[in-house]
């Protein structure tokens, strides 16, 4: 099955682009709108919103890749993200965690069966 915008979303991308006076400041956007069309933004997700934008996909997937708010693999209906970093580290967030892969069964990285909840090892870099 070929990855493609449906009718509406199509329409939502032209309103995108009409907000924009430099249309590659339109990517992110674009990437929203995919995530939420796709569920996640795969491979070749990022490759389709490369190619409707006419950008070369480095362009697409290095924004993809560099904020952690566009999931590149399915994620559960709860996201869980915590921090790692040294500071949040020295504040606990190892025993966080911990105590969150005990109670739902799962690692950094996946989801619990039923869907349910995704585990994400993120860095805040120091927000806190």
């Amino acid at each position: 099955m070929a990855i493609q915008f449906s009718s509406g979303a199509l329409e939502e991308y032209q309103r995108i682009l009409g907000k924009y006076p430099v249309k590659r400041a339109a990517i992110m956007p674009a990437l929203w709108l995919a995530q939420r069309e796709f569920g996640h933004l795969s491979a070749e997700v990022q490759q389709y919103v490369a190619d409707l934008m006419g950008f070369p996909l480095a362009w697409v997937s290095g924004l993809a890749s560099f904020y952690t708010m566009y999931y590149k693999k399915p994620v559960g209906k709860y996201h869980l993200q915590v921090c790692t970093n040294v500071s949040c580290m020295l504040r606990g967030s190892d025993d966080i965690v911990r105590v969150i892969e005990d109670r739902l069964k799962v690692g950094l990285g996946e989801t619990t069966a039923d869907g349910r909840f995704s585990l994400e090892e993120v860095e805040c870099l120091a927000s806190c």
